[in-house]
């Protein structure tokens, strides 16, 4: 609550809520003094008007746990009628991460957020970037046979995101760039035809989209970040790799989003230069 509440005046807002949670349960107040085990004459003066002190704390209790409320929601200590486990529940949540391009859990994130400002931190090249032939080089030794049918599938959903409303702005370090440019640790064994076409298409694809794409390089000895999307003010996921960690409270969600803005403002290579930096590598390349 944002002003300081005195005992007559939480005494009506209990009041008021317990009947809410009344009504919206449709239980009667019967049902609430069975379930709560008091008598009946006790909830009625709970509900009268005139009473204008609080029950105790036991009885508070109870009868939020027959209402499935928080007794802090019921005494006007919270906005949020949903007890704290529920809350949790939530609030946070684990997901599993299977090896896949655009599975339906990230598929629906994307569209749940469209029109929203999307930050995103990579654990490679954006999938969202790649070309069909970096597609199938990362995934195809997971996928086996229907790895075409899965990058096929994929390209149609990542084609959306392209197409969304949303801005997009990519944060990742810029070691991850100069390995998959020399073909080193992650991207060793891509032909470096591959590299030099996966460049062309990100050249290509940031002069199409900016500046609803914005791509920014950090040096990972000064600042880090684990994997993490945060999808407007709706949801932050980390990737932990075989599942990913969805945050929905807008504190944590708030922490993460400060957290992407901070790499930003560290970055080594700000947006307007990230093509440039590209242009270099592909005359290397060449």
């Amino acid at each position: 609550m944002d002003r300081k509440l005195d005992k007559r005046d939480r005494a009506t807002l209990f009041r008021v809520r317990l009947e809410q949670a009344l009504a919206l349960r449709g239980l009667s107040r019967s049902g609430l003094a069975r379930a709560a085990g008091v008598d009946r004459s006790t909830v009625t003066q709970l509900l009268s008007e005139a009473g204008d002190r609080l029950p105790n704390g036991q009885l508070v209790a109870e009868c939020a746990q027959a209402l499935g409320v928080s007794a802090d929601w019921l005494l006007g200590l919270t906005e949020r009628p949903e007890r704290l486990a529920e809350l949790m529940a939530a609030s946070l949540s684990i997901t599993e991460a299977p090896r896949a391009l655009m599975d339906e859990t990230i598929f629906g994130w994307h569209r749940e957020a469209d029109g929203y400002k999307i930050r995103h931190v990579p654990a490679t090249l954006p999938d969202m970037l790649k070309t069909h032939e970096m597609l199938r080089w990362e995934y195809e030794p997971q996928l086996g046979r229907t790895a075409e049918q899965a990058i096929g599938a994929s390209e149609d959903r990542l084609g959306w995101m392209r197409r969304s409303r949303s801005d997009y702005e990519i944060a990742m370090p810029l070691h991850e760039l100069q390995a998959f440019i020399a073909g080193e640790g992650y991207y060793r064994g891509i032909p470096v035809a591959t590299r030099a076409t996966q460049i062309d298409h990100l050249l290509s694809i940031y002069d199409q989209l900016y500046p609803r794409l914005r791509i920014y390089l950090f040096d990972a000895r000064r600042v880090f970040s684990a994997p993490v999307t945060i999808f407007g003010p709706l949801l932050a996921v980390v990737y932990l790799g075989r599942s990913y960690l969805a945050f929905r409270a807008s504190a944590q969600v708030g922490e993460l989003t400060a957290h992407f803005d901070w790499l930003v403002r560290e970055a080594s290579t700000g947006a307007r230069d990230f093509p440039g930096l590209l242009a270099e590598a592909r005359t290397r390349l060449a």
